[in-house]
């Protein structure tokens, strides 16, 4: 079982919160503030609020710092501490809170559950063995997607914390209510005082690994390139075709397609088609070498770009003939 270092890496902080009923509006108008005032402090990279859910029954607050320095100097801010006193009212109980560390890449849309375990020094062996056994477990079921595991956070975070993701909640569980994990949870009954917490797909790739549970590196700048290079091409074609018959001046033409562009490759074309289709070359298997995968995806770029400009050829000289075509 891979665990990982947060103060190497970048690191979030998940906070579960219940929320008096009749206070939600306020509370929520009251957590936007808060997290402006997050945004002001130095390694700030983001924060995300979400309302309960089917797989979440708590508000959900999340943080991400460049590094645990810099979230541990937010958490015990007093700006922090002063908003924290004045929020109370809103709360129906006490938060719960989670750290964990890695930087994020795409993914797709899954649940992820939370696991913080408080383990004694001299326990820690058997409890990284009873892990690895809930991992085995968990990879035999229908959407599991990785596990991963986090030490402990000095000055911060005493627990351990594990997060293991699943395609949707039915599949989640599926696991969570089967007989083998309730055999596991007997075995390991040392480490039964924890607390689960599910973060719905509403937070996307917050929360990235890959389907063996290890964290992965962000792709290098030039692979990203040949991605963005493989999407933006059909993405600016059709967005040119559809708005041709329009015969927008340039300038005018041009700042719409852009907008357009922007959405189509944030949502569709980067992860649906160019993430997916260049999978080896953005995240190359580690046991595959560096040139058989280089090689590899310059095929499959070279054949998917020659495959829109044919498709794109045909469609403007044979099967259209575009307004501004001599």
């Amino acid at each position: 079982m891979q665990t990982q270092n947060v103060t190497d890496n970048a690191v979030t902080v998940i906070i579960g919160q219940s929320v008096r009923r009749e206070c939600e509006q306020q509370f929520l108008a009251w957590q936007h503030d808060l997290n402006e005032a997050a945004s002001r402090y130095p390694g700030f990279v983001a924060a995300e609020v979400a309302a309960p859910t089917e797989a979440q029954p708590d508000w959900v607050v999340i943080y991400r710092f460049d590094a645990i320095a810099n979230l541990r100097a937010w958490l015990n801010s007093s700006t922090r501490q002063e908003r924290l006193a004045t929020g109370t009212q809103y709360f129906d109980g006490p938060p719960t809170q989670q750290i964990v560390g890695g930087a994020a890449k795409p993914a797709d849309q899954l649940v992820t559950v939370v696991a913080t375990h408080r383990v004694a020094p001299q326990d820690v062996d058997e409890f990284l063995e009873w892990q690895e056994q809930l991992r085995l477990a968990e990879s035999k079921f229908g959407g599991y997607r990785g596990t991963e595991l986090f030490r402990p956070v000095e000055g911060v975070q005493d627990e351990w914390t594990a997060m293991y993701r699943y395609d949707n909640v039915a599949d989640l569980e599926a696991w969570l209510s089967s007989d083998e994990r309730k055999r596991l949870l007997e075995e390991g009954n040392k480490f039964q005082d924890f607390k689960l917490r599910t973060v719905d797909n509403s937070f996307g790739s917050w929360f990235a690994f890959d389907d063996k549970g290890n964290q992965a590196k962000p792709p290098s700048d030039i692979r990203t390139s040949f991605a963005v290079w493989v999407g933006i091409y059909p993405t600016a074609m059709t967005i040119m075709l559809c708005l041709s018959p329009l015969q927008m001046p340039l300038w005018l033409g041009t700042l719409v397609g852009n907008l357009f562009s922007s959405f189509i490759l944030t949502y569709v074309t980067m992860p649906y088609y160019a993430n997916r289709l260049l999978k080896r070359l953005l995240w190359p298997p580690a046991d595959e070498p560096a040139s058989r995968t280089n090689l590899r995806s310059a095929a499959i770029v070279v054949a998917s770009l020659l495959f829109w400009a044919v498709f794109f050829y045909l469609v403007t000289t044979k099967f259209w003939g575009l307004p501004w075509a001599p």
